[in-house]
This record gives C-alpha cells, structure tokens and sequence, in this order.
C-alpha cells in the first residue's frame, strides 16, 4: 500500500515543519537544567494531561492498538481497560503526592535523583543504577517509536524501510535536542489533540462506508463470532486466567514509567491535579475506543471492500485513511501517527538523555560541571541515545506493540512498586528501594526468557508484586532511615493535608 499523494506528502511535511519551529521557540526559553529537564515546573493543566497522555500512549495507540484488535476482536477490550484504569490509579495515587516530595527532596529533577535524595545519604549506587536501567529500556521503547515511524514514511514517502527510519528519527532529535521539556510538551499538547480528534473521526467515517454500527456488528458475527466475545480468543477457545492477568496487568506499568512521571513533576501546581487527572481519563479514554473502533470496524471494511487483504495489521489506520479521505485530510490524519510516535520518543530521548546526564555524568563522573555542561551533555546524550535506538529499529519485521510490552514491563515492574512504597511508607529505606529495582528489573529479563504455563504471564506482573516484595522485606531486614529522613516525609504528608 502507497500513499504518496502530494497533497499528503506537502500536508505531513508541513506538520514536521510545525513541530521543529516549536522546538526552535522552546530553545529561547530555555536556560538551565531545571528549564531543560522539567520546563522550570511551570505548565498548566491541558499541556501537562495531554503531554502525559501523548507521551503515553505513543505510536501503538494507532497502530499496535488498531492492529492488535483487528486481529483479536474484542479481546483487545482487556488491554484497553487495564490502561485506562493504570491512567486513574496514576494520577489518583501518585501525582500529587510525586509533585510535591520532588521538590521537598531537594528540587530533584529526574527519578533516579529522586530516589538518591528521598533516602539518607548520597546513594550513588541507587542512582546509578536507576539510571542504567532507564537507559537500558528506553533503547528499546524509543526504537519501538522508529519502527512506528518507518512504517509511517514508508507507506506515505514509498521510501526504503530503513531510511524512513532515519529521517523520522532526524526529525524528533531534533526539537528535543533544542527545546528539551518546553518543546516536548508543547508539542505534545498539539499532538495529543490531533491523535484524539483522528482516532474518533476516521472510525465514525468507517462506520458510515460500512452501512451503519448494526451492519457492521452483523459482518463481525459473520466473519467470526468469537470476535465478539470478551472470554473467547479469535479461535474460540477459552480466554485464560494467564491470558486475562497479562493484558489487564498492563496497567501496572504506568507507576514506573519516567517519562509519564516527569508531567506530574513539571505540572505549575499540585492544586493543578485534579483537573489535570479528568483531562487525562478522558483523552485516555476518548483514544482507546477509537482505536479499537479503527481496529474492528477496518477488519469489517477490509473483509467487504479489499479482497486481497493487507499485509501487516498494524497498518490498518493508514489504510483506513488512504481508502477512505481525500489527500489533503487523509495527510492530517496521517500525521496523527506521526503525533503519536513523535510524542512518546521525544519524551523517552529526554528522559533518559536527562537521566544519564544529571545522575551519571554530574552525580558521578563530574561532580562540578556547571549547568551549561550538564545541559550540552543531555543534548549530546540525546543523539547517542537516538543512534543506538535507531540501530535496534532497523528490523522492518519488528512490532511496535512488542517493543513497547517488553520497555513498559521493565519501567513499570523496577521502578513503580520503589516509588509507590516511597510515597507512602515512612520507615521504606534505601536498602529496599535498591532491592525493589534490581529485583523488578531482573525479573523481567529473566521471565522474559522462560516460557510454558505461567511462565506465559506477563512479566510485567511478576517483577511488580516481586519488586514490591523485596521493597518491603529488605527495608525491614535492614535500619530504619534516619531522624531528618522520616521528618521530611512527615512534612510531606502535612502539605498533602
């Protein structure tokens, strides 16, 4: 499938266009680490929720999300629900509570900091090795991001795979390289409407080209009745406990995950958070079932209108939009996609560009670097991190939703029962914190690798309740934190009041 109409091609590139002048104005406002890591913590509620939502959902929410229940049916309704009740628990539990111990401890500006300072003493282990590990997994979810991508300029350029990649992966370098927080927010504000807005108007379009929902839902029970079903696989057979845990424990991963963490920290207020949390859930919300209506209502239009079939499901919302809008619109709906893609790496690039400029290079290799130095290093930072990402995107046989599951389980599992128990357990100490990490990630790798019975589950949900395990018992194998430690969380709790 070829889009390559120059309407759309002049309408995506302008869009790209669009994207880089933000991350050209964002420079100007940028001035130090704390502009460059969290926009000096002076956005509002719309750009923070929607950045949080973008970032979030990335380039899978239209295409592995679509492609997923295109193949599935409606069993793709369990993983859509676990994500949307992660995105409430989220901000419900955690927002609030991150914003204002972030800056009780020290103004920390990245999680690993966060971390170092929440606990006694220097812990530069903790930071350490908090911050090889968001390296480590977002090399992988940015990459997942690239492959989005060249998919995306593959189908709308005709352009060879991998130099789709590079010239996607060109683009989002370059505004966060240039705008860091600021840009990536305010672009992703413009990009999480976009993304929405495409997502319910292109499965409403479908719908009508198809006869109507009740002709619709008639095709599926033609086509395959199973689909309908929320306790039965495509096959027909039986959904299993395995099966059902693994796609609703998805939501456990949003606790972990640093570059969704990073809004609540830069939002301008706590009293923001309410607000913030309803503009959040509903985006949320509104994006999963369009996409899911992309996924079912496309399979049915395929079936009635494309005999031969398409060749990857995760290209479904592209062929949606080819077949059925002029060139002109189907280049805005196109470049939701790119939105959705370029607002998850952008935020994966800073994060982990900060992460390993602030908690690597300034808390271990250069104690004195000076806020100019540790700011030219995240940039630098960023493009080695792009590289090496875009070498693990290279494979045009890799699935975003795969790429995505493997990161989201790594994040979600080392660092989300850490930083839930921190927030809320006064005598959780250092020790356990780094027990939690290590365990939660390891096990992720290590589940990762096993297969058969319930080893099939998600690893995401064994690393969580594993990590949290260790969290506990380490913390009460080992001294209690120190007088000023436990103070500070008092003073914490007495601002949340």
């Amino acid at each position: 499938m070829l889009v390559n109409n120059s309407a759309t091609v002049i309408t995506l590139g302008g869009y790209l266009l669009l994207m880089l002048s933000i991350g050209v104005y964002a420079s100007r406002r940028t001035n130090n680490a704390a502009d460059y890591f969290l926009g000096g913590r002076s956005l509002g509620p719309w750009p923070s929720a929607l950045s949080a939502g973008a970032s979030d959902m990335s380039g899978w929410l239209l295409l592995g999300l679509p492609g997923y229940a295109y193949l599935a049916g409606i069993e793709a309704f369990w993983l859509a629900g676990g994500l949307l009740l992660g995105t409430y628990c989220n901000w419900l539990f955690l927002a609030k509570r991150l914003r204002v111990y972030s800056v009780c401890a020290n103004e920390s500006l990245t999680l690993p900091e966060f971390f170092a300072n929440r606990f006694d003493g220097d812990n530069k282990h903790l930071r350490l090795i908090s911050s090889v590990f968001i390296v480590l997994f977002y090399l992988f979810y940015t990459s997942a991001g690239l492959v989005a991508g060249g998919k995306l300029f593959e189908t709308v350029f005709g352009m060879d795979y991998q130099w789709a990649v590079i010239l996607g992966t060109a683009f989002v370098v370059g505004y966060t390289f240039l705008g860091g927080y600021l840009a990536v927010s305010w672009t992703d504000l413009v990009q999480g409407l976009l993304m929405a807005a495409a997502l319910v108007y292109v499965p409403v379009v479908a719908l009508q080209a198809v006869g109507g929902a009740g002709e619709a839902v008639h095709l599926l029970e033609t086509l395959n009745p199973h689909f309908l079903t929320l306790w039965h696989d495509a096959k027909g057979a039986p959904l299993s406990a395995i099966a059902v845990i693994s796609l609703v424990g998805w939501g456990l991963g949003y606790f972990g995950q640093p570059h969704i963490l990073a809004r609540f920290k830069g939002i301008r207020s706590a009293e923001d958070m309410p607000m913030a949390r309803r503009i959040a859930v509903g985006w949320t919300l509104l994006s999963m079932l369009g996409a899911l209506g992309v996924g079912l209502i496309g399979l049915v239009y395929v079936e009635t209108h494309m005999p031969a079939g398409i060749d990857d499901a995760e290209k479904i919302f592209m062929v949606m939009v080819n077949a059925l809008f002029h060139p002109l619109i189907a280049g805005i709906l196109l470049a939701a996609i790119l939105a959705a893609i370029m607002s998850t790496a952008d935020s994966q690039l800073l994060v982990s560009s900060s992460s390993f400029a602030e908690d690597i290079y300034h808390a271990v290799l250069r104690r004195d670097a000076g806020e100019k130095e540790v700011v030219i290093t995240a940039r630098l930072a960023v493009l080695g991190v792009s590289l090496v990402a875009l070498a693990l995107a290279m494979n045009p046989d890799s699935s975003v939703l795969g790429l995505v599951a493997y990161a989201w389980a790594g994040f979600g599992a080392a660092f989300g029962p850490a930083l839930l128990l921190s927030l809320y357990w006064k005598r959780m100490n250092r020790f356990g914190a780094l027990a939690g990490i290590i365990v939660g990630g390891a096990t992720v790798v290590i589940w990762k690798q096993l297969e058969g019975g319930w080893f099939d589950l998600y690893e995401l949900v064994p690393g969580f309740f594993a990590a949290a395990l260790a969290v506990i018992v380490v913390s009460l194998l080992t001294r209690a934190p120190s007088a000023a430690t436990q103070q500070t969380f008092d003073e914490v709790e007495q601002l949340l009041q």
